[in-house]
This record gives C-alpha cells, structure tokens and sequence, in this order.
C-alpha cells in the first residue's frame, strides 16, 4: 500500500506481540541523518512501547545506505539478535547514483532475507525530495521507524512460533 494512503505510525497495538524477551540490531545510516536519526527514535521508542529493554535493542551506525548489508550481516553473524532493522535514507539527486545505491540495498537485504534465519527489516526511505522523506520521519505521514520495530516484532514472532 502507498505511504500516501496509510500512516506508517498507525496499527493495532494489540496486534503486536510483547517484545520483553526479544534482542534487537539497529543499523542506521549516518548520511541524511537528519531524517535517519528521526526514524531510529521511532524504531526504538516503538519496541520499547511493546516491551522491549534497553539492553537488548543495540545500535551501530554505518556511513551510508549501501553498507546497510554490510552492517545487517555482522549483528547477524555476531548472534546477539533475532532481528536487525536497517535504516536508512536515500534522495533521489541528478545522478543514477540513487538508482544504484537503492538497487544494492534493496537486493542486499533481500538475499540477507533469504539466507539466513535472522529477520532484516527494510527500513530504507527512496524519495524524491527531503520534504517527502521528512513526512515520513515522524511527518504528516508518521515514521517508518515505528513501522519497521512493529515488523522486526511480528516477524520474531513468526519465526518462534514455527521453530515450536
């Protein structure tokens, strides 16, 4: 569903299994950290909401969307999480510098989806202009960051329950 027609702050609270128990890795990109540092907040604050300490919710930062993979692969092989959420924020410029940088995120996060058994949850904003990427850090269209802790919870959760 498009951003436009959802608030990516808004769900069903009860929807959401507690957290309490549950390790989570951040990755977070310094570059537009304007609007990467706003969605971290979101992500953290949510998992919070729903139970998660602060013990188990680790932060690291990476310069830039691209190394997002990079980022994501160690807090997995590291095996101090259940899930990573990879945060990050590309502008669409005068170059195909973009289409690049969100071709490779998008597919390295993909293939991190697909090979391993520890979520990565896709927390990349691709916008034309920062006014569209602010809307969506915490903007008149919520913050993706709470959205991405809401997945990163559910997507835990459904891994716990078929490895019962």
């Amino acid at each position: 569903m498009a951003t436009a027609y959802h608030n990516l702050s808004e769900y069903d609270f009860n929807s959401v299994p507690n957290a309490e128990n549950m390790k989570f890795g951040i990755v977070v990109s310094e570059w537009n950290y304007n609007i990467t540092g706003a969605l971290l907040q979101g992500a953290i604050t949510t998992l919070k909401k729903h139970g998660a300490k602060d013990e188990n919710i680790l932060v690291e930062t990476v310069p830039g969307s691209f190394e997002l993979t990079f980022g994501a692969s160690q807090f997995i092989k590291s095996g101090k999480v259940d899930a990573v959420i990879a945060i990050g924020c590309v502008v669409r410029g005068d170059t195909p510098h973009f289409d690049y940088v969100c071709m490779g995120a998008t597919q390295g996060v993909a293939q991190l989806n697909a090979t391993t058994d520890t979520p990565v949850i896709y927390g990349l904003i691709t916008t034309n202009t920062m006014e569209q990427a602010e809307e969506r850090a915490g903007g008149k269209l919520g913050n993706k960051g709470d959205e991405c802790a809401v997945t990163a919870i559910k997507m835990i959760d459904f891994a716990c329950r078929l490895k019962k």
